[in-house]
């Protein structure tokens, strides 16, 4: 029933900032426990960022100091902020809610092309 759309993905140049958008709807935002996974070709999916309803954050080895996670309640939104890109962070960025109980499926989105290249 849940939806997540993916936004702000796009090719840039190493070295410079760039900042996607997860819109939610149909579901219940604010408890959701949020993350942003990445996909490259012929690699897994692997968490980059996570950030829990109540506020914390965790971020994968590669992207601390780079990346940021933020969500603001209010738009039903979670932002990845990407500073200093570089091309091994060339992926496919999906969207993740997490829904408070275990027995419900976790929603996706359908993801969002990030391309570092000079």
């Amino acid at each position: 029933q849940g939806q997540l759309v993916e936004s702000g993905g796009g090719l840039v140049q190493p070295g410079e900032s760039l900042t996607l958008s997860c819109a939610a709807s149909r579901m219940f935002f604010s408890i959701y426990n949020m993350g942003w996974y990445r996909q490259a070709p012929g690699k897994q999916r692997e968490l980059v960022a996570a950030i829990t309803y109540t506020g914390r954050t965790t971020y994968a080895d590669s992207v601390k100091g780079r990346f940021t996670i933020s969500r603001d309640n209010s738009k039903s939104t979670v932002y990845l902020q990407m500073n200093s890109l570089k091309p091994d962070d060339t992926a496919v960025y999906y969207c993740n809610a997490e829904p408070p109980s275990p027995r419900d499926p976790d929603y996706w989105g359908q993801g969002t092309q990030v391309t570092v290249s000079s």
